[in-house]
């Protein structure tokens, strides 16, 4: 962790799931200090006594800042310092931005272009923003407004100065605040059907250890306005169901299938075909770097590049499917259903 030897990380949005994660990997390395930026004093106040209790010897390490992206002068205030940046905050439930789309736009357009302003202000060295495969050929609210999210990321690091800014996208994190796994453990254990949108509907799955590799990836290999993005394998939601049925006792015919959810496509893309044309393939990881030509776009008329790279569309239909039991021993592995199953088999 040499690149953050005695550095001030400032997580936004830091009491979610990735925060948790990001604590969790660097509490214990050389980093001088982890500031948590959100709005919710309940989750700070959670994650103080969580962090006491269980790692009280680097616990001080976190600084809790009470503020709200949308607010500049609130992120303002929490900036002074700060060496590098991770930016979460967001609002990422589909179904909820479809019907407040207004409330997506502030906090995730608004709220990422006032996170961008301060950090340049305060000469912030690195600035990652955390984007989404729905920000990929988007058709909701959320999509459209992480879309916009990178568009003012890439904007930005035209004029930035010192202060590297880089996107990253990537598909569903399994596990994470919200999402749908946990929903199933519950029914299992309450004794009622699974219930799941579209079985044939695919989509990619990582880890949020996965998706803390990816920022630092970014951090430590992007250059000012890439977006980044990691290869991952993808599955069935019926599949992924039947994997955890499998792992938690849950009956595979009394799946129930209740329909595709305001805003929901059938699969997502992680790399767009126009992206493919500039894109750059780095083993496990994309490259797209920013189009930093200006706007006098009079002299491409006479000159230009017709080479196109031969990468094509990366999407959860054509990437690597896992089977059932792929599925299950990557959700097996997640901490969070290791707990879940400990807590199963202490009930029995």
């Amino acid at each position: 962790m040499s690149l953050f030897k005695n550095a001030t990380l400032m997580i936004t949005g830091g009491t979610g799931s990735f925060g948790n994660a990001v604590l969790n990997r660097f509490l214990e390395t050389d980093i001088g200090e982890i500031r948590i930026f959100s709005r919710d004093e309940k989750k700070q106040d959670d994650m103080r006594h969580h962090f006491q209790a269980t790692m009280p010897e680097v616990a001080d390490k976190i600084k809790f800042y009470i503020g709200d992206v949308r607010s500049l002068e609130s992120v303002r205030g929490a900036m002074v310092g700060v060496d590098y940046i991770f930016h979460a905050a967001a609002l990422k439930q589909v179904p909820s931005c479809e019907f407040f789309p207004m409330e997506a736009v502030r906090t995730n357009v608004v709220g990422t272009d006032n996170v961008l302003t301060a950090a340049i202000e305060a000469g912030v060295k690195s600035v990652i923003c955390l984007s989404t495969d729905k920000a990929a050929y988007p058709i909701n609210a959320m999509g459209i407004s992480k879309a916009l999210e990178e568009k003012v990321a890439i904007a930005k690091s035209r004029t930035s100065g010192n202060t590297k800014i880089c996107c990253t996208r990537y598909g569903n994190v399994m596990c994470s605040r919200g999402s749908v796994i946990p929903l199933w453990i519950d029914q299992i254990q309450n004794g009622q059907p699974i219930t799941l949108t579209e079985p044939n509907m695919t989509r990619f799955i990582m880890s949020l250890e996965e998706a803390v590799d990816l920022v630092l990836f970014a951090f430590e290999h992007g250059e000012n306005g890439d977006l980044l993005i990691q290869k991952a394998p993808a599955c069935t939601i019926q599949t992924q169901a039947e994997a955890v049925c499998e792992l938690f006792g849950g009956k595979k015919e009394d799946i129930k299938i209740i329909g595709i959810r305001h805003g929901e496509k059938m699969y997502e893309t992680l790399l767009t075909n126009e992206e493919c044309a500039k894109a750059i393939d780095m083993g496990d990881f994309y490259r797209v770097p920013a189009d930093n030509r200006g706007l006098n776009y009079d002299k491409y008329f006479k000159e230009g590049d017709d080479q196109r790279n031969p990468l094509t569309e990366f999407d959860s239909n054509n990437t690597r499917l896992l089977t059932v039991e792929e599925t299950k021993a990557k959700i097996e592995a997640l901490p969070y259903i290791q707990e879940r199953l400990e807590e199963m088999r202490g009930n029995n």
